[in-house]
C-alpha cells in the first residue's frame, strides 16, 4: 500500500506545480482582448495570480516543517495579504502625486483660459504638458472631446478616471461653467488650485507623521512571525501541546487575536479620504478601455 508520506509528497508536488503554472500565467504579458467584458473579475484574478502561488508554497513549506495545518493556513494567508498589511506608502505617494499634478494642471488651465480660450480648446492644450500622474486621464479627456463627446459628459468620465474627491471639486466647477457659460471661472480655478495646494501640504504632513506607525506595524508583525516560527522549528518540546487537536484550536484562537491586532494597527496607518460626490454608472468597457 502507498504510505501516507508518499501521498503527501505527491500532493505537495502537484500543488507546487499548479502554483508555478499560475505564477507564470500571471506574469506573462498578453494582448488586450477586444471582446466586451461586462465585469472586472478577470483582471482582478490576474492581478492576484502572482500572489496565490507564493501563498500556497509558503503554506506547504510550513505544513511540512511544523505539521500544523492551522499555522500553514495562517502563513499562506499572511503571504497573500502581506502587501495589504505592510503596504500603503506607495498608494499614498501616488495619491499625493495625483493631487499635485491636478493642482498644477488647474493653474495651467486657469492661465490658458486667461487668453480668451474656451474650455474645449484649453483642456487639450494643457493635457500633454501635464504631470505624468494625471496625463493619461487628461489625454483620454482630450480624446473624448475630439470625438465630439459633450463637455459635461467628458468631464464626468474624467472625474471617474481620477477617482479622487479633490478632483470632484474641480470637475464640478468645470461642469457648471460648461453648462452655464458664466464669468468668474478664472477666480474659481485660482481658489480651487490654492485649496488643492493646502490639502497637498496637509497630506504630506499626515504621511510623514504616520510613517512611524507603519514602521511599528512592520516591526511587530516581523518579530511575531519569526518568534512563532523559531519556537516551532528549534524548540519543539516547548510547543508540543499545540500538536494535538485541542492545541490546534487554541493556536487558531491565538492567531486570530494576532490577526485582529495586526489589522487594527494597519488601520491606524491608513489615511482615509472623504467620500466622492460625483458618480456615474460604470460604462461597458471594450478591451479594458472606457469609451
Amino acid at each position: 500500500m502507498i504510505s501516507t508520506d508518499l501521498l503527501l509528497l505527491v500532493l505537495i508536488g502537484a500543488v507546487i506545480g499548479a502554483a508555478v503554472l499560475l505564477l507564470v500565467w500571471a506574469l506573462t504579458p498578453q494582448e488586450p482582448s477586444r471582446i466586451v467584458v461586462p465585469s472586472t473579475l478577470l483582471p482582478r484574478v490576474k492581478r492576484l495570480g502572482a500572489r496565490v502561488p507564493l501563498a500556497i508554497i509558503a503554506g506547504l513549506v510550513l505544513l511540512v516543517l511544523t505539521r500544523w495545518p492551522v499555522l500553514a493556513v495562517a502563513g499562506g494567508l499572511l503571504v497573500f495579504f502581506g502587501p495589504m498589511l505592510f503596504g500603503g506608502a506607495a498608494s499614498e505617494k501616488r495619491s499625493i502625486s495625483r493631487l499635485e499634478g491636478l493642482a498644477a494642471w488647474t493653474e495651467s488651465l486657469r492661465d490658458t483660459i486667461a487668453g480668451a480660450v474656451g474650455l474645449e480648446q484649453a483642456i487639450p492644450a494643457t493635457a500633454y504638458a501635464a504631470s505624468p500622474a494625471v496625463a493619461p486621464q487628461l489625454i483620454a479627456l482630450s480624446d473624448r472631446l475630439r470625438v465630439r463627446t459633450p463637455l459635461p459628459v467628458a468631464l464626468q468620465r474624467f472625474a471617474d478616471d481620477l477617482d479622487d474627491p479633490s478632483a470632484d471639486l474641480i470637475v464640478a466647477a468645470l461642469m457648471l461653467n460648461a453648462k452655464l457659460r458664466g464669468p468668474g471661472l478664472r477666480d474659481v480655478l485660482t481658489s480651487l488650485a490654492g485649496s488643492a495646494r493646502e490639502e497637498l501640504e496637509m497630506r504630506r504632513r499626515v504621511v510623514a507623521s504616520r510613517a512611524s506607525t507603519r514602521r511599528s506595524v512592520q516591526i511587530v508583525v516581523g518579530i511575531s512571525v519569526f518568534f512563532v516560527l523559531g519556537l516551532s522549528l528549534f524548540n519543539r518540546d516547548y510547543v508540543e501541546p499545540y500538536s494535538s487537536a485541542l492545541g490546534q484550536v487554541v493556536l487558531l484562537i491565538v492567531l486570530l487575536l494576532f490577526a485582529a491586532g495586526f489589522a487594527w494597527m494597519r488601520r491606524l496607518s491608513v489615511f482615509e479620504l472623504p467620500a466622492r460626490f460625483l458618480f456615474t454608472a460604470p460604462p461597458t468597457t471594450v478591451g479594458g478601455v472606457r469609451p
